[in-house]
């Protein structure tokens, strides 16, 4: 079984627990997951299976889309409604106001880290420091917002929601934050829903429970997805069956020998078929004139 699994993970589970399960209901030692959820958050988790499992690190940095509720007036050390209560304001702002300041948050942006996250820092991850009540200072690191929209708000419970598409690395709770410094009122991130994630988006996914219910059934190969459909967003290249066995193999191809493959770009990913069936993804090395195996990543 090979391929690809869109998850609607539930509240309270952490992506490696529903990495667990899932691998409880299939059988299969083989799987891993792309894009990380915290425990508080739902929504789309593809699950890779299988030969799929090997493409966990060279996943495409596709934009991904979220559904996010804030609270005005208060603030917490996790920046979300999770955490411990660090103060409680009073808090005047309305849906102008939070209209007004929306646009300093779109586009390249830089965001500092929360301490409740797992970046490294000196080789210790961030939450763990931040249990222990320490806090450290964070760089900045650049981020992509290219949405960034309030669908409701509430003006009397200070209460509201956004939609947010954003780049690989972008914490949600942050912009929550950062709109409540704004505002100068504080603000916290009440609840997260993945609504899209490389590719795939939440029509897509089943919940656990569907799940074990369709492998029960015996109807996995009914919505289990093809291992390249994660890899769309890269255009396609199909080689000839001796340029396939080639390829499988760890060898090259010559990119003059490579039919449409004419004035293209140094370093671009394309999916390679051959044998009517995707191999695996090469990247265009000009200089030496080859198409080579990316990352070793091939169906073999």
């Amino acid at each position: 079984m090979n391929g690809i699994i869109v998850i609607d993970k539930e509240s309270t589970y952490t992506s490696f627990d529903v990495v667990a399960i899932v691998r409880g209901i299939l059988k299969q030692k083989k799987i891993g997951h792309s894009g990380t959820l915290d425990p508080m958050a739902t929504g789309v988790l593809p699950v890779l299976v299988g030969t799929a499992a090997k493409a966990q690190s060279l996943l495409p940095d596709t934009d991904k889309e979220y559904i996010a509720d804030f609270k005005l007036g208060m603030t917490t050390d996790t920046l979300d409604i999770t955490g411990k209560v660090l103060s409680e304001t009073q808090c005047n702002a309305s849906s102008d106001d939070i209209q007004k300041i929306l646009p300093d948050f779109r586009g390249d942006i830089m965001q500092i880290p929360p301490m409740y996250s797992a970046v490294q820092k000196n080789g210790v991850r961030l939450y763990d420091l931040a249990r222990q009540g320490i806090e450290i200072e964070r760089e900045a690191r650049p981020v992509s917002v290219t949405k960034l929209e309030l669908m409701e708000f509430d003006e009397t419970k200070k209460c509201g929601r956004l939609i947010i598409s954003c780049s690989k690395g972008t914490y949600i709770r942050v912009i929550c934050d950062d709109i409540g410094k704004a505002l100068g009122c504080g603000c916290v991130m009440t609840a997260l829903r993945r609504t899209s994630a490389c590719g795939f988006n939440i029509d897509d996914a089943f919940t656990l429970a569907q799940l074990q219910k369709i492998k029960d059934e015996n109807r996995i190969e009914e919505i289990i997805l093809p291992v390249d459909s994660i890899f769309k967003c890269y255009d396609e290249v199909t080689v000839s069956d001796k340029q396939a066995v080639r390829f499988s193999n760890g060898a090259s191809l010559s990119l003059d020998r490579l039919k449409k493959l004419k004035n293209i770009d140094d370093g671009k990913i394309l999916r390679v078929y051959g044998n009517e069936k995707f191999i695996g993804l090469g990247v265009t090395d000009i200089s030496s004139g080859e198409l080579k195996l990316k990352k070793n990543f091939c169906m073999k």
